[in-house]
């Protein structure tokens, strides 16, 4: 076989490890290889014609497996120290993970002994070895060794399990892991709320823990639905698997709806209640359901008296010769001086004013506004709903006094977890979202999606997560169930992407994430319901009817 790193081929006779191949090349910063577009451990056997390329943290593949290694090493330390704490991983903030105890009261002492286990078994650099077990060897091996670790849950999925083992201790983890403990040096972990973070390198700066930049608002919203879904008992998917099997999933998803429906009229609620209120600004990220979220919301407040018009902030786009470009010569059209600013402001003062605009309509072929005819004037029972990425910089409506406007915030923050240690990425909820979404109604393939997927992620870290605290209401909109949904329409277009694309690895683990998912049919799921907005048959959105 031929093995290409870098400028170099090797011509190899029989299978080789690429931390044996690659030895002398290996930095110490490397912490996994990608291998055919797939991300594998160092210790990866080749065994066919391959690709190979070194990553360590500062990559985004690197940096999930340097995640994973650390969280091995706190849940080891636990161990070591205190082996009956049954650890909860249960989100992530900024650069850390949040966790909790469910069987212990943490305390600062606590924590100060499990970052120096932590320090000694990073110091030591222990191996860190993986065994591949079927399912019935994996059951019959929790069988025989229960531990804190017996609260990992099995994917019947699946045709095999990887187990991790470090000394005398073992985990499950979802995805690829460092070959020891002495990979992941940078870390910290201190008492956080009622539970700990674990901290961990940003990035930008990988050989340093920064400082950590509180999210309040975004930690209660987590902590709410968390609470919740904790208390019906399905806070993993193994137990939303059981409400599957059980035949109770249709009373399940009435309650997630009818959570959603709670929420959105409890916000007209209070959004009424402020006479001085004229205009409600709505951003979140790609795929949060902004769209149905905005309408339903609309509804909610016409049944409290008020009628809301709609200002689309995209009508508002400089002419296109004006527009900023990024730092590769292309249009960045995300960024805020892509708006209007000046205009968009004199007519969200003319129409607070009671005067009458023309309302703008972007020609994004030719790159110009155009005017139709279109006006609108408000009354004094009107109120303005705007949606765009920049509604929670004031910048966007510098024109605007406080009190006028109200702030939401909007993002699909799943709660739910693979197991107790292995949680599910917010981020990974919204792509499987757009993957669907841009396949049914937009034409794209899920390759040309996750190609773009990640200049959509720098976007939205640069324009709209600086600015998530400064909402005045922040809204959940997952669906504990909706990857279940999903799963039968993202798999199959997840699996036309072939090992000779960057994304083929993404795409392979994706594929496994909603493998560990019984299918739930779509005839269980109300024409209502947010996630219609992607899987199609909204009663709010005329481009997802089926045809």
């Amino acid at each position: 076989m031929k093995v290409t790193y870098e400028d170099r081929v090797y011509e190899i006779n029989e299978p080789i490890k690429v931390n044996k191949l690659l030895e002398k090349d290996i930095k110490k910063t490397d912490i996994a290889c990608i291998c055919n577009n797939q991300v594998h451990a160092l210790d990866y056997e080749l065994r066919e014609d391959s690709h190979v390329e070194l990553i360590d943290s500062t990559t985004r593949e690197g940096r999930s497996v340097y995640i994973r290694g650390i969280m091995f090493v706190m849940g080891k330390a636990f161990y070591d120290i205190y082996p009956k704490a049954l650890l909860s991983v249960n989100y992530q903030l900024h650069n850390s993970m949040f966790c909790q105890i469910d069987n212990m009261e943490i305390t600062k002492e606590m924590i100060e002994n499990v970052k120096k286990r932590m320090q000694e078994i990073i110091k030591a650099d222990l191996p860190i070895t993986k065994t591949v077990m079927t399912i019935d060897e994996a059951k019959a091996f929790y069988a025989s060794n229960k531990s804190a670790n017996g609260k990992f849950q099995i994917n019947n999925h699946a045709k095999e399990v990887s187990l991790y083992f470090c000394e005398n201790y073992y985990n499950y983890l979802y995805g690829t892991m460092p070959l020891s403990t002495g990979m992941v040096p940078y870390f910290d972990i201190e008492v956080y709320k009622d539970g700990y973070l674990v901290r961990y390198p940003d990035r930008a700066e990988p050989y340093k823990i920064g400082e950590y930049k509180e999210t309040k608002k975004l930690l209660a919203t987590f902590d709410e639905y968390d609470d919740i879904y904790k208390l019906l008992n399905v806070s993993t998917v193994h137990k939303l698997n059981r409400k599957v099997e059980e035949g109770e999933i249709n009373d399940f998803i009435l309650l997630s709806e009818a959570l959603h429906e709670k929420k959105i009229s409890n916000l007209a609620d209070e959004i009424t209640k402020k006479k001085n209120v004229k205009m409600v600004l709505i951003a979140g990220p790609s795929s949060s359901g902004k769209t149905t979220f905005a309408r339903k919301l609309a509804l909610a407040l016409r049944l409290n008296g008020l009628k809301p018009l709609t200002i689309s902030v995209d009508n508002y786009f400089v002419e296109r010769e004006d527009n900023p470009k990024d730092e590769f010569g292309n249009y960045d059209f995300e960024c805020l001086e892509a708006i209007d600013l000046k205009l968009f402001n004199e007519h969200l003062v003319k129409l607070l004013n009671g005067e009458e605009i023309q309302v703008p309509k972007f020609d994004f072929a030719v790159g110009t506004k155009r005017y139709d005819g279109t006006t609108m004037k408000m009354r004094p029972d009107n109120i303005l709903v705007i949606e765009g990425i920049h509604c929670l910089n004031d910048k966007l409506t510098s024109a605007i006094s406080k009190d006028q406007k109200v702030k939401i915030y909007i993002s699909d923050l799943t709660v739910l977890n693979i197991d107790y240690f292995n949680r599910i990425s917010t981020t990974d909820t919204r792509l499987i979202r757009r993957i669907v979404r841009d396949y049914k109604f937009r034409s794209y393939d899920a390759l040309t999606t996750l190609r773009t997927w990640y200049s959509v992620n720098r976007g939205e870290e640069k324009n709209i997560y600086p600015y998530q605290e400064e909402a005045d209401y922040m809204f959940n909109s997952s669906l504990i169930y909706e990857l279940a949904v999903e799963k039968k329409y993202a798999v199959p277009l997840l699996k036309e992407i072939d090992n000779t694309n960057r994304e083929y690895g993404e795409a392979q683990r994706l594929i496994k994430l909603l493998e560990y998912f019984d299918d739930i049919p779509d005839d269980d799921i109300p024409n209502t319901s947010l996630i219609r907005e992607f899987i199609g048959d909204s009663i709010y959105h005329k481009e997802t009817k089926k045809k």
